[in-house]
């Protein structure tokens, strides 16, 4: 497991090293550490890594400058800051979970068993993921997504509309198990492969061999596995 942490206090920054290596001892962590934002972004671009640790307040610059660049990435981010203030923008723009400062290690641990576990948070979701276009940022809002489909390592986000900046259907580097930890519950789980905003869903249909579907309001449709037809059953019932 390849961990960044950015952070310009020493202590501090030390102090998020050791703990890290102590909850993750299992994973044997390679941790790399940053005081900048420039050099941390650099690295981030040549390199892959498995979490993110972030400062918002970097030297007097805003860490969410380096945040809102990596938004698009396959990894996930973590933010440990004194700005508890910044917490609900930036669970808006997909960060994995918020540490406020000053923090204790059973908080840490917390932060990381929700990235282990594949586990949601509790109180808050993200409202905007991010997709690279001709080499820029950009940012889709949740209301514009119909479903979310696995493509290996990545995810298509299917969208509601288009125009000429943004198509249908646009790729996403997160895999779909990263992308569910940060959706709101509006978003089920429907099938291995498939998340399916459960407010723009017309009907589910029973076909031959016990196969299930969903019909979409845009008239698409999306397949339903045997052992979620239930629990997709009762979310409908209760729109």
């Amino acid at each position: 497991m390849v961990i960044v942490i950015v952070e310009d206090e020493p202590l501090i920054q030390q102090r998020i090293q050791r703990l890290t290596a102590e909850i993750l001892i299992a994973k044997s962590p390679k941790i790399i550490c940053f005081d900048d934002i420039d050099n941390a972004e650099s690295f981030l671009s040549e390199n892959t890594i498995d979490v993110l640790l972030l400062d918002l307040n970097l030297m007097g610059r805003d860490g969410f400058t380096l945040l809102k660049s990596k938004l698009a990435a396959a990894f996930h981010t973590i933010i440990i800051s004194a700005y508890a203030e910044k917490a609900i923008e930036a669970f808006e723009y997909g960060v994995l979970d918020f540490i406020a400062k000053p923090f204790t290690k059973e908080r840490l641990i917390q932060a990381f068993e929700r990235l282990l576990h594949n586990r949601k948070s509790e109180y808050h979701s993200c409202k905007y993921l991010s997709v690279k276009k001709a080499g820029e940022l950009q940012l889709i809002s949740l209301e514009d997504i119909n479903y979310i489909q696995a493509d290996g390592h990545y995810t298509w986000l299917n969208l509601s509309s288009s125009d000429e900046v943004m198509p249908t259907k646009v790729l996403h580097s997160k895999n779909i198990e990263k992308i569910e930890q940060l959706l709101p519950e509006s978003f089920m789980r429907v099938h291995r492969s498939y998340l399916v905003d459960m407010r723009k869903v017309k009907s589910v249909r029973i076909q031959e061999g016990s196969k299930y579907t969903l019909l979409l309001n845009s008239g698409e449709e999306v397949p339903v596995g045997r052992t979620k037809y239930e629990q997709v059953r009762k979310q409908l019932s209760g729109i």
